[in-house]
């Protein structure tokens, strides 16, 4: 036990499936390094922007065509002018919506989820995976001030007043796209299994927390 967390062996091998745990999270909360530490634990793979290069390779197309796109909602005007003059975009002379591009990342999140249990961060891979039997969904939360801190130490800002507006305009990102192919919830808690305050507890008492909930969820069906 730890801090009064009881730490449990992991045990998540389904017997009829995988286990998919999916991380959503406000920017700066430490989403991606939670992910890590709990596929490390688990001895799961892990899968962030790795999504985006895989499904680019199953098109044909160039990593910098997904990540152009990454967690982006798609411009109605600029859709509407591809499809009335043909306009292609930067990265190559044949445009593909953004629609087509969700598409393609979800067909993409379901076949990882046939080779094995994961680990996935953001991507609204809670919702492509909503009828999954093996899904536990989180979503990683914590103070503006704290988060910024988080974004200077890491070396993605160089003040707190830079960091602070970079935290905001990510976050607004991330709930435009969450919320476009959705139909909406992102950061709501009735929309994920656990909400945890990524500023009140130890990276290492989060990650026994997420275990502990996915055990139990396992073994109550």
């Amino acid at each position: 036990m730890q801090n009064g967390i009881p730490t449990e062996k992991p045990e998540l091998s389904m017997q009829n499936g995988s286990f998919v745990i999916v991380i959503g999270r406000q920017f700066g909360s430490g989403g991606r390094k939670i992910g890590k530490l709990v596929s490390k634990r688990l001895g799961y793979e892990y899968y962030d922007k790795e999504l985006l290069a895989e499904a680019a390779q199953s098109l044909g197309f160039s990593q910098d065509i997904f990540a152009a796109h990454d967690e982006r909602k798609p411009s109605p005007l600029k859709s509407l002018l591809q499809g009335i003059y043909g306009i292609a975009d930067n990265f190559h002379d044949t445009s593909i919506c953004g629609e087509s591009l969700y598409h393609a990342q979800s067909e993409v999140i379901k076949k990882i989820c046939e080779k094995g249990s994961c680990v996935i961060v953001g991507r609204t891979a809670d919702y492509v995976l909503r009828h999954h039997p093996g899904l536990i969904s989180v979503f990683l939360h914590a103070p503006i001030e704290k988060r910024a801190r988080q974004i200077v130490g890491r070396g993605d800002a160089p003040d707190l007043d830079s960091a602070t507006d970079m935290a905001k305009k990510n976050d607004r990102k991330r709930e435009s796209y969450y919320n476009y192919y959705t139909g909406g919830g992102w950061g709501k808690a009735s929309s994920y299994h656990l909400s945890i305050d990524a500023s009140s507890i130890r990276d290492e008492d989060i990650v026994d927390m997420i275990i502990s909930f996915a055990n139990a969820k396992k073994r109550h069906g």
